[in-house]
Formats: C-alpha cells, structure tokens, sequence
C-alpha cells in the first residue's frame, strides 16, 4: 500500500462544530483507522492545518491532538502548494471571501453551509468554482443520519406509496445566557454577523426535502423573534435582531406537502430533536437523527376520538421499529465522516459527488426567500437555479 499525505486547511475548528464533527469525528477518526483505503492500492492520510485568528486556541488544539500544523495567516496558508483542500466552517459572513481566495489559490472546496450571506454570492462562488477546475462541495450531513438514511430506504423500496405530506419538528431551548451558559454562540442570534435560524437551518430542510420528496416549489415563511434580550459569552446583554424561530410550508415536486418548525425557544417534548413524519397513501414513517418507526396501511388501528374517556392504549407502541441493517453489522458511521470520505474519493479517485457549491446555492436562496416571505407575508415560487 502506497500512503499519500493530503495537506488540508481547515478553518473554523476552534468552534462547536468544526472541532467536534470535522476534525475529532471525521477527520481524525479516519487517522485513528489508518487513513481512507482508496481500493487502488492508495491510502489517503489526511494532514489538517488548523487555521483561525486566535492563535492560542489553535495551538491548545494541537496540543490536545498530536498535531502539528496551524497557523493565523490563512492568505501563507492558502499559498502553500502543499495544502490541497480548503475546509471552511467559520461564521457564515466570513466564509464567502475565504472560499473565494482559495479557488484563487487553486485549493479544492470542501465547505460548510449557508455557502454565502445571498443567492448571487453563492451563484458567484460556483461560477468561480468552476472556472478554475477545482472540486468543491458542499456539507450535506443531515442525509447521512441514520434516521434519514433508513426514511431513504423506505422511500426507495416504495414503502410509502404516494407521499402526502411531511412534517418536521426541529429545535431545544437555548438558554438566554442570564441564569445558564447559552448553548450557542451569540453572534447567530445578530443578523448583522449573519445570525438567524432561517438562514442556518433552511439550507439543511432544502436539500432534505430536494433528495428525499422532491424539489421545493413554493414557501410560505413567519419568522419570530421570541427572545429579543439574550446575554453573550462575557455576560454582557445584546439586542436579539435575529430570527429564533421559523415556521415554513413548502410545496414539492407531485403535490407533496412539507411543514417544518425549527426554534431555538421550544422545550423538547419528542424522542429526538429532530423529527420528521412522512405520511403516504400506503404507510407512515416517523424519522430521528437516529431512529425510524413505520405504521403500514395493514396495521394501522381505527382511532375513534371520544373526549370523555381515555386513551385505552399507547400510539406509540403501535409503530415498529426499523432495524439498521448495515452490511458491516455495527451501525452506521458518522454522518460527517462518510461525507468527508465521499469528498476525498471525489478529489483523489475522480468518485462521483453531486453536492457542489450550485446544490449549496439552492440552500442560500431557500433561506432568502423564507425571510422575504415572512418579511411580505406572502407564498413565494421557488425558481431552479444555473449558472
């Protein structure tokens, strides 16, 4: 086997989920296993090199994880020929000059999303993108849970017969920073440093919905701000002008409809924090980040509604479970990590993947026309994007 050294500029990691999914969960867990087997004879070690402005965090990163590579210069970073990929999870209204110095560069793009602040900066990007003959995709991870990718099976095996109608339910309360810590960073609930739920978890409901029902034709937005005085990481208090909470009605491909809520300002009373109910012609599913349970036409009981008695039985335990049914017999791997594998395959042994920076402009312009429509108070199309 022949070990190739893939230098990767990762920038953003000092944050929640850059550190914890990218680089312990994915990156290096493919380390920890002995690199990406390309099944040519090729093992891919990746090489990260941890960028950021604060130096300190950086170097404590590298520290805690054996590495050797940081740095504060991302333009030094960017012009050094052996870095091959750029990985971007900063704050969504830094990401879209970084990604642009680095197509510059000639550096492959591996990104989170929203991939910018509006529709044209992401149409931009891809044009850019593509011009200059790298790769480049975007984040996609809530296909890759294990929930959605049993929901997928379901839908492939025909399962559903014709699908109806989709409901989703995402979100927990985060504290207000006063009495307990905040969960989340405070710059997403500013719009003016890109904040907001419609623009962070749009793009994730687009491509759901795209993948799995169909292409989204029309939205129907309200936004709320529910807690408009929050206290950020120094205990000092900020003005909310972001959105906390979104309720959105999206209209599919073939009549099917959707309906999600996310909020940050909802207590969880739901198996997990994301669920997503399919109802069909021919059975029901209701999918988790994890867990999936079905009730077929066959077995589904005649509910009798009658107010002055109670309920003589759990609805819930007349759903089945289904079962993971992996080849490997050990559960799906992380979501984040199998994106990343995709990617490196795509870069290094020409693998096919088709979510590119056009896919994450389709996201951006979801999240601009769910705030234009609350904003109007009106259903808006949804036109296909080109470049």
């Amino acid at each position: 086997m022949t070990r190739k050294t893939v230098r990767i500029a990762m920038n953003g990691v000092t944050g929640r989920m850059g550190h914890r999914q990218h680089l312990v969960r994915s990156i290096l867990a493919l380390r920890e296993q002995g690199g990406l087997d390309l099944g040519d004879g090729t093992v891919l070690w990746p090489e990260p090199v941890l960028v950021g402005r604060r130096e300190h965090a950086l170097r404590a990163l590298c520290e805690q994880h054996g590495l050797e590579h940081h740095s504060t210069d991302l333009d030094a970073v960017l012009a050094d020929p052996a870095v091959d990929i750029y990985f971007d999870a900063q704050v969504t209204s830094a990401r879209e000059d970084a990604l642009k110095k680095a197509i510059a560069a000639g550096k492959h793009i591996y990104t989170e999303k929203p991939t910018a602040t509006g529709l044209e900066a992401a149409l931009g990007l891809a044009r850019l993108a593509g011009d200059a003959g790298v790769r480049h995709g975007v984040v996609q991870d809530k296909l890759f849970l294990p929930g959605l990718r049993k929901l997928k099976r379901l839908i492939d095996g025909g399962f559903f017969g014709r699908v109806l109608s989709v409901r989703g339910e995402f979100g927990y309360w985060v504290f207000e920073g006063d009495w307990q810590p905040a969960q989340r960073p405070s710059w997403n609930y500013r719009a003016e440093d890109g904040g907001g739920i419609v623009v962070d978890m749009f793009p994730h409901w687009e491509y759901v919905l795209h993948e799995l029902f169909g292409r989204v034709r029309t939205v129907q937005a309200l936004t709320a701000t529910h807690i408009p005085r929050r206290r950020d990481e120094r205990g000092k208090p900020y003005d909310a002008t972001a959105d906390d909470a979104a309720y959105g009605v999206f209209e599919l491909d073939g009549g099917v409809i959707a309906q999600i809520n996310s909020s940050w300002a909802v207590r969880v009373h739901r198996d997990e924090l994301v669920e997503f109910q399919v109802d069909g012609t021919e059975g029901s599913a209701v999918a988790g980040l994890r867990g999936c349970r079905v009730q077929h036409r066959a077995t589904t009981p005649r509910p009798v509604w009658n107010p002055d008695l109670p309920a003589a039985h759990s609805f819930r335990d007349q759903w089945q479970e289904v079962p993971d049914n992996t080849e490997s017999g050990t559960g799906f791997d992380n979501g984040f990590k199998a994106q990343w594998e995709l990617f490196l395959r795509h870069v290094y042994a020409d693998a096919p993947y088709r979510w590119d920076l056009l896919v994450g402009a389709r996201g951006v312009q979801l999240a601009e026309l769910g705030l234009k429509s609350s904003a109007e108070g009106r259903r808006l199309d949804v036109p296909e994007i080109e470049l």
